[in-house]
This record gives structure tokens, C-alpha cells and sequence, in this order.
């Protein structure tokens, strides 16, 4: 299983981030994206449902966001 990013991380960066999350994966809400609040599974099971795509698949888009935002 790959590391994800931390919730304390993540948290103090994500209102940041939502815009950028929002162009990665636009058939998520702008609401959806502040309740994940940069949770990086929760984000993966909202990116896992909207698209259809397995749960493998939905960590690594995650995993390469969280990376290239850094």
C-alpha cells in the first residue's frame, strides 16, 4: 500500500489546494473537496465513486496530486 500524506499535512494547505483539486477531478464539488478536508482516503473513495475507477487507481491520482503540490 502506498504512504499517503498526513491529515496534519494536509489540513493547513487545503483550502489551497481545492482549486487545484477542483481542475484535477471536476466531477467533485467544491463542497465534497472541503469535507475530504485534504484527507487523502476520503478524497480517494470521492475520486473512486465519481469516476468509476478502482481503488488502487484512485490513491495514485491522489498520491500524484498530493506530490505535485507539495
Amino acid at each position: 500500500m502506498m504512504s499517503l500524506p498526513s491529515i496534519e499535512e494536509l489540513k493547513g494547505k487545503w483550502k489551497q489546494q481545492v482549486g487545484s483539486a477542483k481542475v484535477a477531478w471536476g466531477k467533485l464539488t467544491e463542497d465534497e473537496l472541503l469535507q475530504s478536508e485534504g484527507h487523502a482516503e476520503k478524497l480517494a473513495g470521492l475520486v473512486q465513486e465519481r469516476y468509476a475507477i478502482t481503488h488502487d487507481e484512485a490513491e495514485k491520482q491522489v498520491k500524484s496530486f498530493f506530490d505535485k503540490t507539495k
